[in-house]
């Protein structure tokens, strides 16, 4: 008889630094494209809501037009909701001709280790 040994992967950990034991849950991700009101003003506003993910470590991000986009991005800390798993904002402003050019914004929630979720908006099919 051989015996096998084995090993148990350690938990992720949340940023409390305590092992998260949901284990990993994608979150979904809604895109709330600019106002009218807001691009006739020269502005435009997106805002990526990402609900039921776990663990509260996944970050959210931008692409506009393929590329990353840092500048213009605000994200919110997580909320830990009564299910145990995790809720994040993420708010892009930028310069409405940049908007109705970019042919494609993605908000893209990444973990280590893990395929991103993404979801794209196309300016294009968005009223203005």
């Amino acid at each position: 008889m051989v015996k096998v040994k084995s090993e148990l992967l350690p938990l992720p950990l949340n940023r409390a630094g305590v092992p998260d034991t949901m284990g990993v849950v994608r979150p979904t991700l809604t895109v709330l494209p600019p106002s009218r009101e807001e691009l006739q003003q020269g502005s435009a506003t997106l805002v990526c809501l990402a609900s039921g993910g776990s663990p509260s470590t996944w970050s959210l991000g931008w692409k506009v037009g393929g590329s990353s986009s840092s500048s213009g991005v605000s994200n919110s800390p997580e909320v830990l909701g009564s299910d145990g798993r995790y809720s994040w904002s993420s708010t892009l402003s930028l310069p409405a001709d940049q908007w109705k050019k970019a042919g494609s914004v993605v908000c893209e929630a990444s973990l280590n280790g893990q395929s991103p979720v993404t979801q794209p908006l196309d300016p294009d099919s968005c009223s203005q």
